[in-house]
C-alpha cells in the first residue's frame, strides 16, 4: 500500500478531518462521545495524519509541555485502523519529529510523557528505548519522580500517585473489548504481567503514566537511524 505521514496543527484542521478522526477513533474506542473527543483533540498542539492511498487511516496527537526547563512531549490518542497495523511509517515519523525538536531546542531534556491504556502501546516503549518508567526489570527513580510531578499537575485527582495511574472514569473511553482483551499466552511474558499488575482497570480506560528521555544515547539502535538529518512534512489547510 501508498502510505503517507504528515503533521499538522491542529487548529488548521479542516471540519471534515475532524470528523474523519473521531469516526477512526471510535471505530477502536467505547464509553466517550463526539463533544469530548473534539475538547481533547482541540488542547493538542499537533496531529500526525497516516494516509493510506489519499484516505486517513490513523493518527497520533500531541501536546508539548514545559515542565522542570524540560521539554515534554505529550502523545494523546494515537489510532491505526487495524487493518493497517503493520505499517511504520507512523513510527517512523514520529520519530523524526522528535529528532527535530532536539535539534530545535539544543541544551533541553527531552521526554516522552505517555497515557497506556493497552498492552500493544506499552510494548512499543521497548521498542523505541533502552530504559523507561516504568520498567518491569529496572527502576528508574528520576524519570518516576518526574512522571509523578507532570501527572499531578496535568491530570490533578485524576492521577492516582500510589500506583502511578490515571483512573478516568469509563466515560472518557476504553479500548472496545476485542481490542482490549490479551491472550492467555501473550499474559505469560514479564512485560505483560508487569502492566498487569500495575494497571489491572486498563480495559475500563485506566491509563498507566510513562515517561521515556528521548536523548540519542537512550534511543534503541533500529531507532537511532531516524535521527540523523531529521525532516518530516507539515500541512496546512
Amino acid at each position: 500500500m501508498d502510505y503517507r505521514a504528515y503533521f499538522q496543527r491542529v487548529d488548521t484542521l479542516s471540519i471534515g478531518k475532524r470528523a474523519r478522526m473521531a469516526e477512526i477513533y471510535f471505530e477502536s474506542y467505547a464509553g466517550s462521545d463526539k463533544q469530548r473527543f473534539y475538547v481533547d483533540l482541540d488542547n493538542k498542539d499537533e496531529v500526525l495524519l497516516l494516509e493510506s492511498e489519499g484516505q486517513l487511516v490513523g493518527f497520533s496527537t500531541l501536546q508539548f509541555i514545559s515542565h522542570e526547563n524540560a521539554l515534554i512531549a505529550y502523545s494523546g490518542d494515537t489510532i491505526v485502523m487495524p487493518e493497517h497495523w503493520r505499517q511504520q511509517i507512523l513510527h517512523g515519523t514520529w520519530l523524526t519529529r522528535m529528532a527535530m525538536l532536539q535539534r530545535e531546542y539544543p541544551g533541553q531534556k527531552l521526554y516522552w510523557l505517555l497515557l497506556v491504556k493497552g498492552i500493544r502501546t506499552y510494548k512499543y516503549l521497548k521498542v523505541y528505548a533502552k530504559n523507561f518508567y516504568p520498567h518491569w526489570q529496572n527502576s528508574q527513580p528520576e524519570l518516576e519522580r518526574l512522571a509523578d510531578s507532570l501527572a499531578q499537575e496535568k491530570f490533578g485527582t485524576l492521577y492516582n500517585p500510589q500506583t502511578g495511574v490515571v483512573e478516568c472514569p469509563e466515560s472518557y473511553g476504553h479500548l472496545k473489548a476485542p481490542l482490549a482483551a490479551i491472550s492467555p499466552e501473550l499474559q505469560t511474558k514479564p512485560e505483560v504481567e508487569f502492566f498487569l499488575r500495575k494497571n489491572p482497570h486498563y480495559a475500563r480506560g485506566h491509563e498507566l503514566v510513562c515517561l521515556c528521555d528521548l536523548a540519542l544515547e537512550n534511543m534503541s539502535e533500529r531507532c537511532k537511524p531516524f535521527f540523523v538529518d531529521p525532516q518530516v512534512e507539515f500541512r496546512d489547510e
